[in-house]
């Protein structure tokens, strides 16, 4: 291949695309976890239970699960740039469609807004992997990962205030704001590319997992570096029969059941245990998403520089404390939330870590990222309502948290399992 005339250019740190990326990632999280401050309001507006109210986070969840490798086709059809924008554009249509009269409506644009941010969670490491040099590809995604949490400590923290003024639905159709700023801004750039002739209308036609959109299957929230998504069919099949991609499926599976189980009703249970109104209560709850923004830059540098087992150890004991504490302590919420934010944010770089460490090829990894998202995923998606059934069929949260701490000690199992298995395969 020919030597591309702009790939001088590239040693520069691409400021346009790099703000692009991070403002889109405003409405990569946040539209999820907007209504967990005013669960109680869609409660009684709606006359559901919680167990049904769960739904609406469960359901994005399940569309990471089932759509990746259907998001890795548009990235090949439509090229990466119209992929962002179509991701984004899906965003402020669900956003707008969860608005309309109905619990029916406003589960339909969760979904909209699932699918899309599939999407974009699949699109944006194509992009970063690209267009950023080698060298700064780790503190782009680092950027990426933070600002995911800023969407989601945004959302978290004003939007019950925002219903108190406006009302819970107008409350959650006021952040597109966001959402029209990330497609403006991409816009923007994707004019500047055309204007200078570059290739941003570029298809990638993936048929080789060593390049192109392949390498951006996993979950962005605390992403190192892109890795494949979409697997050949012997490569996908062998997986199966390798204890540690069930390892992986396990660690994964449950740090997303309880991020979004703690997620969707941390709000709540800061009302009711606390005796917070729903603003203040948001506010607590935001510190979960707040202090993530930190761990998603704290968990490279250990796996950087300290010995491979001490990330796994920060994590699992970061998990142990924050259910342990919820449960024991609930009047301490702040403190162990500051420890649950660690575990959360960096619990992704180390499953991720650990797949990438015991893949021999690229299609390996293809395979391997793609059952351990996919199945993980799906058994994410549990976490949310399955808590709060726990909590309508009980009255209390003290059997949700004491499953939440079992699951915990599961998890912690199964991640420094999988890490070892990672080290064996790596010497």
């Amino acid at each position: 291949m020919t030597s591309d005339p702009a790939s001088g250019a590239r040693r520069a740190l691409p400021w346009l695309v790099v703000a692009g990326v991070l403002v889109a990632a405003l409405s990569l999280r946040g539209p999820i976890m907007s209504p967990t401050p005013v669960m109680t309001q869609i409660e009684d507006d709606f006359g559901i239970g919680s167990g049904t109210a769960g739904l609406l986070t469960t359901a994005p969840v399940l569309m990471f699960a089932l759509l990746t490798p259907v998001a890795a086709l548009v990235i090949r059809r439509a090229g990466a740039e119209a992929a962002l924008l179509i991701a984004l554009s899906g965003v402020l249509i669900g956003t707008f469609v969860r608005a309309l009269p109905g619990f029916g409506w406003m589960l339909t644009g969760m979904v909209v807004i699932g699918a899309s941010i599939t999407i974009g969670n699949v699109v944006i490491p194509v992009i970063i992997r690209r267009d950023v040099p080698p060298e700064r590809v780790a503190l782009v995604t680092a950027a990426y990962a933070a600002t995911l949490n800023v969407g989601s400590l945004l959302t978290s923290l004003l939007t019950a205030p925002l219903a108190e003024v406006i009302g819970w639905s107008w409350a959650l159709v006021a952040w597109s704001f966001l959402t029209f700023g990330g497609i403006g801004l991409w816009s923007i750039h994707m004019r500047r590319a055309r204007s200078q002739g570059s290739e941003s209308g570029e298809q990638h036609s993936g048929s080789s997992p060593a390049s192109g959109v392949p390498r951006a299957g996993v979950d962005p929230d605390t992403l190192t570096g892109p890795l494949p998504v979409v697997a050949h069919g012997r490569e996908s099949r062998v997986v199966f029969g390798r204890p540690v991609a069930w390892l992986l499926v396990g660690a994964f599976g449950l740090q997303c059941t309880m991020y979004y189980a703690l997620s969707t009703w941390l709000p709540t249970f800061a009302a009711d245990e606390l005796g917070l109104d729903a603003a203040a209560a948001g506010a607590v709850a935001s510190i979960y998403q707040g202090v993530g923004i930190l761990g998603a830059f704290v968990v490279p540098l250990l796996l950087r520089f300290t010995p491979r087992i001490v990330a796994p150890l920060v994590i699992c004991a970061s998990w142990l404390i924050v259910t342990t504490g919820l449960l024991l302590a609930p009047e301490l919420l702040w403190v162990w939330l500051s420890f649950g934010a660690i575990g959360h944010a960096g619990g992704f770089v180390v499953v991720f870590s650990a797949l990438v460490a015991v893949s021999k090829t690229d299609t390996e990894a293809a395979g391997m990222s793609a059952f351990v998202q996919g199945g993980g995923y799906a058994l994410g998606a549990l976490g949310a309502p399955v808590m709060g059934a726990l909590y309508e069929a009980t009255g209390e949260w003290t059997t949700a948290l004491a499953v939440m701490v079992v699951l915990a000690v599961v998890y912690c199992g199964a991640l420094l399992a999988a890490v070892a298995s990672s080290r064996r395969a790596a010497r």
